[in-house]
């Protein structure tokens, strides 16, 4: 395989190689610190993180507050205490030499207000900010007000034209790279677009050659573009290496360094990790953000299907085939199904699903008692950790806080399955019942000989193993 060689990125030389940022506490400061010291480029995720007593111990993430606001201020609190918690663990690990950058997503609750809290403070520690979910177009603004690079994440040319346009051809000096992150082969949260088919995947390098000429119309010929999704090992990415029409690339590897020592998820997730099948990850519409993401198909997931499975529209009054009352709630409400549908709904009774939600599209689904009193409190616990939330109806820039809409219960609480899954996946109960993201090349663990016999690597090792190709 062709050498790959040191590249350069963010005014330094680093090898191309860039750990992937990856929701709450699952990339913390240990590991992004080893993979920098390594060589390579360590990100962290500022999404929640675990801050920690004077005993080392993580500080639980427990909400007081009487209103969805006041909670809200506790959760920014804890993702600033967070975030910088783990950029100092990482500058500690690699002795203050390594390149670490924070990753944020812009759709997150309190996000602006967050990083440019924690670059307040960790001035001279980290060294660039990763950013996705969403179009965000003020990070180029605060990048430039404490002197970081930053990397956009995009899955298309024309969403890197838009914020080039409007804000990054202010800031061009700092901008480090762009992330182009594969919306159908990538972990968590994608980029797909409303003319995209998540059942057709594309070929990434007609979508990067794409995203490469227009940087170089805007004169951002040396500006690395960092491939993020479907990343494995850089032999099956040979011709993207050292190629005169890409121009520099870098790899960004996310779900690889889940499975190794430093990585903070326990072993039961671990575990499960070495047991997928092709096919055990895919792309979802459930998140309460509203993107598509993918995550891997447990019972979590499984839950959600059927809950949205059994779901029937109904009218307020008599229209048309909804003809038939149906009593809804405790004073049994009158609304109409179809006949048929109504006939399914008492079927779905008879199984234990008595409890009748309503949804913002005019339909019911149908859960148990217990699961209806789960929604309902998960509901109301709401602490605003995203920007707007289908699930609880919540709206950081709404002055009542709400986007306006019923509360959807096909969704779920992010906050709350992310935390869990976070501190719990040394169960393998907490590994069915939470929400596992994933990128679709997780299946590999168990094929790949790297990990015969159940062998977990350090961040090291593996970026030994990354180095050689295979």
């Amino acid at each position: 395989m062709r050498l790959i060689n040191a590249i350069r990125m963010g005014g330094v030389d680093v090898l191309p190689l860039v750990e992937g940022g990856k929701g709450v506490s699952i990339s913390n400061g240990l590991s992004a610190g080893n993979w920098a010291l390594a060589g390579g480029v360590g990100t962290f995720s500022a999404v929640n993180a675990d801050s920690f007593d004077v005993n080392g111990r993580a500080i639980p993430q427990v909400y007081h507050g009487r209103t969805r606001r006041e909670r809200h201020e506790e959760l920014v609190g804890y993702a600033v205490q967070g975030a910088l918690a783990q950029a100092r663990r990482a500058w500690e690990v690699t002795g203050g030499k390594g390149r670490i950058h924070a990753n944020i997503l812009w759709e997150m609750g309190g996000a602006e207000r967050i990083i440019t809290d924690v670059l307040a403070q960790a001035k001279g520690i980290i060294n660039g900010i990763t950013c996705g979910a969403g179009m965000p177009y003020r990070l180029s603004e605060i990048a430039a007000k404490f002197n970081v690079h930053y990397y956009p994440i995009i899955s298309s040319a024309r969403a890197f034209n838009a914020l080039w346009k409007r804000a990054y051809s202010k800031t061009a000096e700092l901008l480090g790279g762009v992330v182009y992150e594969d919306p159908w082969l990538a972990g968590g949260h994608n980029g797909l677009s409303n003319g995209e088919d998540p059942l057709r995947p594309e070929d990434p390098f007609p979508r990067v050659m794409a995203l490469r000429k227009v940087m170089r119309d805007f004169g951002l010929h040396d500006t690395p573009i960092i491939m993020a999704g479907g990343v494995w090992c850089l032999e099956e990415w040979e011709n993207w290496i050292d190629n005169p029409d890409l121009g520099p690339i870098a790899f960004q590897f996310g779900t690889r360094p889940l499975l190794t020592q430093e990585s903070p998820i326990g072993d039961a997730w671990k575990q499960r990790l070495m047991t997928l099948k092709e096919g055990d990850v895919f792309l979802n519409r459930f998140s309460p953000t509203g993107f598509y993401s993918s995550a891997v198909n447990n019972g979590f997931i499984q839950e959600l299907r059927e809950r949205s499975e059994r779901q029937v529209a109904f009218t307020s009054e008599a229209i048309g085939e909804h003809i038939a009352e149906y009593g809804v709630g405790p004073r049994k409400r009158t609304v109409y199904l179809t006949a048929g549908d109504r006939a399914r709904v008492l079927g779905w009774e008879r199984q234990g699903f008595t409890e009748a939600l309503r949804t913002p599209d005019s339909t019911l689904v149908f859960v148990t008692p217990a699961k209806a009193r789960e929604i309902l409190a998960d509901q109301t616990a709401c602490m605003g950790c995203l920007s707007t939330c289908r699930f609880s109806n919540w709206a950081q820039h709404e002055a009542d806080h709400s986007n306006g809409k019923k509360a959807d219960p096909r969704s779920f609480c992010i906050q709350k399955t992310l935390q869990d899954i976070a501190h719990q996946s040394d169960e393998p109960a907490a590994v069915e019942r939470n929400l596992m993201f994933s990128g679709h090349n997780a299946y590999r663990f168990s094929k790949d000989p790297f990990y015969s016999n159940g062998f977990i690597p350090s961040v090291k090792q593996l970026m030994e193993r990354l180095l050689t190709g295979r």
